[in-house]
């Protein structure tokens, strides 16, 4: 089962990218492991891959053996993902995206810096794979889930998903008491 954050990126491949179908927690018969959020849109021929992260209170932080891990953990989980989309996907373009609504900068020169991680998973992906990942991240994934509200508020008949019906709700409850008021 998906958890809120691989709900949300779901329903914005679906909602916002006009994805025909969207799966969750793909297992892939290929390579062992799952992919988070994996949408199609037939019409363009997309593939859009994505892996998320939704730690809140330590923001982006993996961690093994007591020490983060983000880097060599996301790179081995997208090394799993680009194998599996060039295998299945030939003819389409594929998108890569990293969803993570807090990733944390520290001061210059720490040690650990989510942002720098981030930032190196990225060029490692762009060497090893000739990809762009797309960093659905901090002011980005607000962006995303604004958007998400924009449609929820759009439309009329009822969504069949629990978080974007909720937004239904809640954006129409304060569309009403707003003009009640």
């Amino acid at each position: 089962m998906e958890n809120a954050g691989e709900e949300l990126a779901g329903n914005y491949l679906r909602w916002v990218m006009k994805c025909d179908f969207v799966e969750y927690n793909l297992s892939t018969k290929a390579v062992q492991g799952e992919i988070d959020v994996v949408g199609i849109n037939l019409e363009k021929k997309l593939v859009y891959v994505c892996e998320v992260a939704t730690h809140l209170e330590t923001g982006l932080q993996y961690v093994k053996g007591g020490q983060p891990d983000n880097v060599e953990r996301l790179i081995k989980k997208f090394d799993k993902d680009i194998k599996y989309a060039n295998e299945f996907f030939k003819d389409y373009k594929k998108i890569f995206m990293l969803w993570s609504p807090i990733v944390k900068s520290t001061k210059e020169g720490s040690k650990h810096n989510q942002m720098r991680d981030v930032e190196e998973i990225k060029n490692t992906l762009n060497e090893k794979f000739n990809i762009n990942l797309e960093l659905i991240i901090n002011g980005k994934f607000l962006e995303c889930l604004q958007e998400l509200r924009n449609v929820a508020k759009e439309k009329t008949q009822a969504i069949p998903t629990t978080i974007m019906r909720f937004l239904q709700i809640d954006e129409k409850t304060k569309e009403y008491v707003k003009k009640i008021q």
